[in-house]
């Protein structure tokens, strides 16, 4: 029934409900500064370091995103399955992060949502894009109808007098987001890559210089400061540039926020390495785009050890972009030396058949039941993976992260890709 209703009436619908929620609760989010990140990729670790580095420099903050939720000093786990809060969820964690007199908002921002007008009312100081790669298009269609939507948020923010743009100029589309007029603009890109639309003399910059990548992390220098990130992999280096940039448009200075990003160990779910007795690196990571399974085989391959094989458990997302399917299993299947493509939040469709559309891609490169493999049940697909791996050897699990729940028909399954992995561990002692 839902699906026969035109996308325009529901998004009316929503903006109702916007204004109800705003009227509700007071706008509160006139009396926070509010910080909200977009874009395909690492949104999640972006919000995550925007979040330290003002608590570093004595904010008390609140925060929203796909793992987990902050309100000053109580944090919880996001186990909704959802990036951003439902309407009325949102303006009550503004309000709550008012009342315990919250300095600032830092948002994890989906294109649904702001097409759906679930942020209407929300007063955002603060616009940061990571990048822009395929994804969502069973719902946008065209890439630039995706970007056009994300941009959304950075037309709301030029409208503000101290309104601050922060902007990938790596990434596609990077022109569309520094066309508003916004007071306060920053620009970011890595040395190693060319920026991807002119560069404006106003622009403010941070560039990542001379760049050393690890299994562990990564160091870099910007404007003569160096960073040690305890995070591996250029797309993290791009993030800290990020959330660096947001903290410079808000008055911390570049050493505070460098040593605020150095205190991060890890972000839940995201190439987060997995402590074994085996001598193997096991990495689950929320990868569900192609340009995000690229950037991470592409890493793994310039840091396996010699020998060392990769082995990669994955799937696809149900109810989404179908197109996707077969370009990720392409993606994967010639980075990894062996591939596993099980179930993934099948939702409505038949998680079957979402694994076989995955697998033409892989098929391509791969021999089936060789190098390659079909598993249906997820535990058993990465119990396969960690039987046949050897030390030495590098198993990915990717597409779900440090989620709680997969979504399975109209029911949400417990799950969590960690936990089930350490058990198998136990259980192969």
């Amino acid at each position: 029934m839902k699906k026969l209703i035109p996308q325009f009436i529901k998004n009316i619908y929503h903006l109702f409900q916007a204004i109800l929620a705003n009227a509700c609760f007071g706008f509160p989010s006139r009396k926070l500064k509010v910080i909200g990140v977009t874009g395909t990729n690492g949104k999640t670790t972006t919000v995550q370091m925007i979040a330290k580095i003002l608590e570093e420099a004595g904010h008390k903050v609140a925060m929203a995103s796909t793992i987990n939720f902050k309100i000053g000093e109580r944090e919880w786990v996001n186990d909704t399955k959802m990036t951003t809060l439902s309407i009325f969820g949102l303006q009550k964690h503004l309000r709550e992060a008012v009342q315990v007199v919250c300095n600032y908002a830092v948002i994890e921002i989906t294109s649904h949502s702001l097409d759906q007008n679930r942020f209407w009312g929300t007063s955002f100081n603060v616009a940061v894009i990571t990048n822009i790669t395929r994804e969502h298009l069973d719902y946008h269609e065209t890439m630039e109808k995706y970007a056009k939507t994300k941009s959304k948020l950075f037309q709301t923010v030029s409208k503000k007098d101290d309104g601050v743009s922060i902007v990938n100029l790596n990434m596609e589309f990077a022109d569309l987001f520094l066309q508003y007029g916004t007071k306060n603009k920053f620009g970011y890109f890595l040395e190693t890559q060319s920026p991807n639309c002119a560069v404006d003399q106003g622009l403010k910059m941070e560039i990542a210089r001379d760049i050393n990548l690890s299994v562990d992390g990564s160091e870099f220098l910007a404007n003569g400061q160096k960073f040690v990130l305890n995070l591996p992999g250029e797309f993290n280096i791009e993030n800290a540039l990020a959330a660096t940039c947001a903290g410079l448009s808000q008055g911390v200075d570049l050493e505070k926020i460098s040593a605020a990003l150095g205190e991060i160990k890890g972000v839940p779910g995201r190439m987060e390495r997995i402590k074994n007795d085996r001598n193997l690196e096991i990495i689950v990571d929320y990868a569900v785009t192609p340009d995000s399974l690229e950037k991470i085989y592409n890493y793994l391959g310039g840091i396996r050890k010699e020998g060392g094989k990769i082995i990669a458990v994955f799937g696809s997302c149900g109810e989404r972009d179908r197109g996707k399917r077969p370009v990720m299993g392409e993606i994967v299947a010639q980075h990894a030396d062996f591939a596993i493509v099980t179930n993934e939040d099948p939702y409505g469709e038949d998680p079957q058949q979402i694994i076989d559309e995955v697998f033409e891609g892989v098929k391509k490169y791969k021999k089936e039941n060789e190098n390659s493999w079909r598993i249906l049940d997820r535990h058993k697909a990465i119990k396969k993976a960690l039987q046949i791996a050897k030390p030495g050897d590098t198993v990915v699990v990717t597409g779900k992260g440090a989620e709680e729940m997969m979504a399975v028909g109209d029911k949400m399954i417990p799950w969590n890709d960690p936990k089930v992995i350490r058990e198998i561990l136990r259980e192969q002692e």
